[in-house]
């Protein structure tokens, strides 16, 4: 296998990379929006990779892996939504929206590859 920690996944360090991008994005965003939106993405977007990190320490057992993995799943369709959501209400631009999918689409593959092998990862 040759990966020795969760930090190592290539999977990990896009979704924790995408999570910082919205971060930084989301500082431009109303401030109404704080406690929604904002928050909200923030949120799905770093569970994304915490998700992973924790199906890593659970990967001696199948069934646990593939839960974890499916929680990240759910995080990033979630972060989709919310993505979609700054889009429509103008505060991200179609571009960025474009950019932003493109990177959660490659990270929504690895973790459906991952789901579908988890031999490969397990113990």
């Amino acid at each position: 296998m040759g990966v020795n920690s969760f930090k190592e996944l290539i999977v990990y360090r896009k979704s924790h990379d995408l999570a910082m991008e919205v971060f930084l994005m989301t500082k431009k965003f109303p401030r109404e929006e704080m406690f929604s939106l904002t928050d909200q993405i923030r949120r799905s977007s770093r569970s994304v990779s915490t998700s992973i990190a924790e199906s890593w320490a659970k990967r001696r057992y199948i069934k646990c892996f593939i839960n974890k993995l499916t929680d990240s799943l759910g995080e990033e369709y979630e972060t989709e939504d919310w993505l979609d959501y700054s889009r429509d209400c103008g505060y991200i631009t179609q571009e960025k929206h474009h950019e932003m999918i493109s990177g959660y689409d490659e990270v929504r593959k690895m973790l459906i590859s991952m789901i579908n092998n988890p031999q490969k990862w397990c113990n």
